[in-house]
């Protein structure tokens, strides 16, 4: 049995700028760092016992015969891709629910990438499990996804990642004090409502050419971004004020973005002091993060005490084999 441990993300700038409906003839840049809740997938060679071939849990429980019996268009398009031949048990738990803007599909595709290579006794790069990941999920799935979620899944760490038509590139961010002094102001709350995210992103890359403007800001705030980190005296200060620009304008890419539940709790966070806030995903619902002073959480667990608080510090090794029964 091999099992895999990989983060979910939290984006901070550059979203929709990772679609390569954009980045393929603009560039893209995004800020996201790994955090400490994960994806888990055990998978192990099934026993010839059985009636059946793959047995999978996730959500739901499968017992099929035939790869293209497999519902799970993740399951089953990384088994091919793997062509793995041998009859499989596949298991997937996590720390936080699907479909709450946290790069959950992505980290599931990377994590499962990660657990059939190690049954094969493969050793894969960071980078090669991340490609491989957005080439399933994005030219054999065929889902409406960006390529910042794989990468921040595969590599872990605080990242600018920079995109062109030419290549991916993770650039982790070695500035120590401003990345703890963000760590510390994050606030993050499940807005108590999942949502699907390839529904919200496929109206937006359709407008791809329609929103150029809203993306070329996008990018800019990103940009103007990385030099903060890097140069800020005061990081928190400085990001929140990008932030509250970025989710200006996200929220000019579709209706979708936000609506009346996601308001009432980003005007209650704004209210009682927040620097700044957003959704963390494509929009819709998922979790609110909040940018605020360390010294106000307690006073906002009281504020949030009716939502699921989520306290988080960063990840910083990415997706991992954390079990080996060969080698145990």
């Amino acid at each position: 049995m091999i099992i895999s441990r990989t983060p979910f993300r939290i984006s901070f700038f550059g979203g929709g700028t990772d679609f390569p409906e954009w980045y393929i003839k603009n560039n893209g840049k995004v800020i996201s760092t790994a955090i400490n809740k994960y994806c888990y997938i055990s998978a192990r060679i099934l026993p010839p016992f059985f009636n059946y071939k793959y047995r999978l849990r996730y959500f739901k429980d499968e017992h099929v015969s035939k790869i293209s019996e497999i519902k799970h268009a993740s399951i089953r398009e990384t088994i091919r891709y793997k062509k793995i031949k041998h009859n499989l048990e596949i298991v997937h738990n996590a720390d936080l629910p699907a479909q709450s803007g946290l790069g959950a599909s992505s980290s599931f595709t990377v994590g499962l990438l990660n657990s059939l290579a190690g049954l094969n006794n493969e050793l894969v790069s960071k980078k090669s499990l991340a490609m491989q990941a957005i080439d399933i999920e994005q030219k054999r799935i065929k889902e409406f996804v960006g390529s910042q979620d794989q990468m921040s899944a595969a590599f872990g760490g605080f990242n600018v990642i920079n995109f062109n038509s030419n290549s991916i590139e993770v650039k982790p961010v070695n500035s120590k004090k401003n990345i703890e002094k963000i760590k510390k102001s994050i606030f993050l709350i499940f807005t108590g409502f999942q949502r699907s995210a390839q529904k919200i992103e496929k109206k937006k890359i359709n407008k791809i050419n329609l929103n150029e403007k809203i993306y070329a800001e996008i990018l800019n705030i990103t940009q103007v971004a990385e030099e903060k980190i890097y140069n800020s005296k005061n990081i928190v200060s400085d990001f929140s004020e990008l932030m509250n620009k970025y989710w200006w304008y996200k929220k000019k890419l579709s209706t979708d973005v936000t609506n009346h539940k996601i308001n009432k709790i980003y005007n209650l966070g704004i209210k009682n002091g927040a620097y700044a806030g957003k959704i963390t995903g494509a929009g819709g619902g998922g979790f609110m993060m909040f940018l605020i002073d360390k010294k106000k959480k307690i006073v906002f667990r009281e504020i949030f005490k009716n939502y699921v608080i989520v306290p988080i510090s960063f990840d910083k090794i990415g997706s991992q084999i954390i079990y080996n029964q060969s080698i145990d």
